[in-house]
């Protein structure tokens, strides 16, 4: 079957869930991450009340806000160190005036949100000090760690799928401009905003100048600024933005949607693997161990379709991009992780198939004795 330019879809999906102005809204973007937190939430309370977990059910939400925090600095900072670090140095006369605070510029870094989730996780081992002075909770750094990675899929899933809808972190081209193209890729608007390679042939460029310069609404309007309001136009679903999607599909490149396949590799497929390897008592960090390797190995795979970050001077090392590098370093430190822990004597513990286990079974007060005569 001979495959036209109808087959690849026309990405039109808008940022926003819910839009109150041109700039203020619910994006898909924070509501993916709150999902995830409330996933990762349930799961946590019924990983407790089986006690497969040494948190305590009540201090559930309070280790899910330890982690969110971790998160979102870890990610954001992560990022920033990572692959923009011209960021700290970078301010602004209006809000949020600090490079690090502009989330819209480059978003987070998952390999920083891991990290971030490991000093949460640091923290909780730590446990909670009661009123008498005791402390509720206290259990070992590996224990906490498996637990957290136990539920982190559902996050990564979900951040996966949100930056399919804003059309960022874009896949490998599958077909160029004007080229028939799989009935599986995307082609993605945003392209044009960013500094990858894209392919228009000189013609193709001048067909897109012809379609911004036409739409442009003030004179000397800059052209960024008309192709974001075509774009708008575009993902409105109004009759005007399905004939500008017309004109604009064939000046873009048809690409594997890399996002939703890391959607899947990241969210599904790696919560069945750590599914079924804590189907029984495991020692404390083998779950996070099979975390690392797992995540480490599948993101090396799905990154050979997605594009590095363009504004890397040098976007790839011995063939992998930085991420890949990462996702290398992790599974490396997962394997010598789970070589360790075969010499470890340490208890297994959790294990959601096994019956419901008391991990730090607390011992009855016992009476004191009576006083015996001298």
């Amino acid at each position: 079957m001979t495959l036209t330019l109808a087959d690849a879809w026309l990405h039109d999906l808008s940022p926003f869930a819910v839009r109150f102005t041109e700039t203020l809204g619910l994006r898909w973007y924070g509501l993916a991450y709150a999902m995830g937190f409330l996933l990762g939430y349930l799961q946590l309370r019924w990983l407790a009340k089986r006690n497969l977990i040494a948190i305590p059910t009540h201090r559930c939400g309070d280790a899910i806000l330890t982690v969110v925090v971790g998160v979102v600095v870890g990610g954001r900072l992560g990022y920033v160190l990572l692959y923009e670090p011209s960021l700290l140095w970078s301010f602004s006369s209006g809000p949020p005036w600090w490079g690090v605070l502009a989330i819209n510029r480059g978003g987070m870094a998952s390999h920083g949100g891991m990290v971030g989730v490991l000093l949460a996780a640091w923290r909780i081992s730590r446990g909670w000090k009661q009123p008498d002075g005791s402390i509720e909770g206290r259990a070992p750094l590996l224990h906490i760690a498996d637990a957290f990675a136990f539920i982190a899929p559902a996050g990564l899933f979900f951040g996966r799928v949100a930056n399919f809808i804003n059309g960022e972190l874009l896949g490998r081209i599958a077909a160029k401009p004007g080229e028939p193209a799989p009935w599986w890729s995307v082609r993605f608007p945003q392209e044009v905003l960013t500094d990858h390679d894209s392919f228009r042939s000189a013609v193709q460029e001048q067909a897109l100048d012809q379609l911004v310069f036409r739409e442009a609404r003030l004179p000397g309007e800059a052209w960024e600024t008309v192709y974001r309001r075509i774009v708008e136009q575009i993902q409105s679903g109004s009759p005007e933005g399905n004939r500008l999607a017309a004109e604009l599909a064939p000046l873009l490149s048809a690409r594997h949607p890399s996002q939703l396949m890391q959607a899947g590799a990241e969210g599904i497929v790696l919560a069945a693997v750590l599914w079924a390897v804590w189907a029984k008592p495991r020692k404390p960090g083998v779950i996070g161990a099979w975390f690392l390797i797992s995540y480490g190995l599948m993101r090396v795979l799905t990154e050979l379709v997605r594009l590095p970050d363009a504004q890397l001077a040098m976007q790839r090392v011995l063939g992998l991009s930085r991420g890949q590098w990462f996702s290398v370093l992790m599974a490396v430190i997962g394997v010598l992780l789970l070589a360790r822990l075969r010499r470890s004597n340490a208890e297994p513990r959790g294990g959601w198939m096994a019956p419901n286990p008391t991990p730090n079974p607390t011992p009855k007060p016992t009476k004191p004795s009576a006083p015996t005569a001298d």
